[in-house]
């Protein structure tokens, strides 16, 4: 069976984005960015709600942009070989190869594809991870912890569930990133 994993990238006070929406101080470095690279490489399918796959379509195309470095190029061509659904009530068509459109998120479809993948599949964006947590199907978090504070935003984590986890990695990046891998530990 395969996992199903949240990642993200983080302030140290839970937000992915700061009250303005912005998130450019989450860039990750090039240390990170072939880190983040190598987690990628054998995710088979990634789940996007609107927002986090029209921020994630970029690299359809990025490995064309001349100023890429080869670190961008690479994690490039690891997106655009991976499948990706998309869950938008509002999103007409997909515009990048290997995507469907969901229109609404279904915990038992999940399941069923969690059950039948060959390959561990990734939730992208708080809001859509925010309803696979609550439904208890997120085995694996992926977070990396940025050196900064933004003091409010949009929250990496729901407020509304507790989860028991247990760390399996840990790593500190020169520039003061720290990644943190956690499984969910299964209720009694």
């Amino acid at each position: 069976m395969a996992k199903l994993i949240y990642s993200a990238i983080t302030s140290l006070d839970g937000y992915v984005a700061d009250e303005k929406g912005n998130f450019d101080w989450a860039a990750p470095d090039e240390e990170v960015h072939r880190f983040v690279n190598d987690l990628e490489r054998p995710i088979g399918t990634y789940l996007y709600g609107r927002r986090m796959y029209e921020v994630m379509v970029f690299w359809e195309t990025g490995n064309t942009l001349p100023d890429q470095p080869p670190v961008a190029r690479d994690f490039a061509e690891i997106w655009q070989a991976a499948d990706k659904i998309v869950f938008s009530k509002t999103l007409e068509e997909a515009s990048s190869a290997r995507t469907r459109i969901e229109r609404g998120f279904d915990a038992a479809a999940i399941r069923e594809l969690k059950s039948s993948a060959e390959r561990d599949l990734t939730v992208g964006g708080p809001d859509l991870a925010a309803q696979a947590i609550r439904a208890g199907l997120v085995d694996e978090y992926q977070l990396f912890l940025t050196p900064i504070v933004v003091g409010g935003g949009k929250r990496a984590l729901p407020d509304d569930v507790r989860a028991e986890l247990e760390l399996l990695e840990e790593r500190r990046f020169e520039n003061g990133t720290v990644y943190l891998r956690y499984r969910t530990r299964p209720t009694t």
